[in-house]
């Protein structure tokens, strides 16, 4: 081989390793802008399904103790409640959009209702504080029921004085009751928090106080 074919050859080689950097660095520059606008693939749906949110602070816990009911068949961390269309993480934690951490549910009627849902959904929050849960403060970690119709306003609305009045607490119930709005799936890193970082999750639950104050307030853990 001579001189000029080795040069030539080298040239080549140094093209081709520049464009595989480059369509290395476009791929992950496009997959950290979907990131941050929330263009995560959400959980497949069915039109039978019934649908609910529920906001009980940090939703790598909340959708933990949803996954464990028998009827739900999928549930998305995300947020909801504020004004910034598709907001990052990063902003709704700084607790400037007006969000709130919620899960949505989709569970099949067959198997469960919403009411069983609600009563579900108690046990797993402090409903007495308000923005805040456990040891996340703020105003984007606060309770919150989110009514998709006007039955599930009744009865959530119901389920909540039906507590209220039940003698078990002498504070008032702060847990807000909200009409749904749009839902933003969170980063696909937060969807099952719980399974792909179990050691991580337990870590942060454990030291988060979730259980302690959770036996505190209902006698059990949830």
């Amino acid at each position: 081989m001579t001189i000029k074919h080795l040069i030539n050859h080298l040239n080549l080689i140094f093209r081709c390793f520049f464009i595989g950097i480059l369509l290395m660095v476009l791929a992950t520059s496009q997959q950290s802008q979907a990131l941050n606008n929330n263009q995560t693939i959400d959980k497949p749906t069915n039109p039978s399904l019934g649908v609910a949110t529920f906001a009980g602070g940090c939703f790598w816990c909340t959708e933990a103790d949803f996954d464990k009911l028998p009827g739900v068949v999928t549930t998305t961390s995300g947020y909801i409640g504020g004004t910034l269309k598709n907001p990052s993480y990063e902003q709704v934690v700084s607790g400037k959009t007006r969000h709130v951490e919620a899960v949505q549910v989709h569970f099949d009627p067959k198997q469960t209702d919403f009411a069983t849902l609600l009563a579900a959904y108690w046990v797993t929050i402090d409903p007495l504080t308000p923005n805040r849960q456990f040891c996340d403060v703020g105003a984007q970690y606060r309770s919150i029921i989110f009514y998709h119709d006007a039955d599930q306003q009744q009865q959530a609305s119901a389920s909540k004085t039906a507590l209220q009045t039940s003698g078990r607490f002498t504070q008032p119930i702060v847990t807000e009751i909200l009409a749904a709005t749009t839902f933003y799936p969170a980063e696909e890193y937060h969807q099952d928090y719980y399974r792909k970082n179990p050691i991580r999750y337990t870590y942060y639950r454990n030291n988060c106080g979730r259980d302690k104050r959770l036996k505190q307030l209902w006698g059990k853990k949830s």
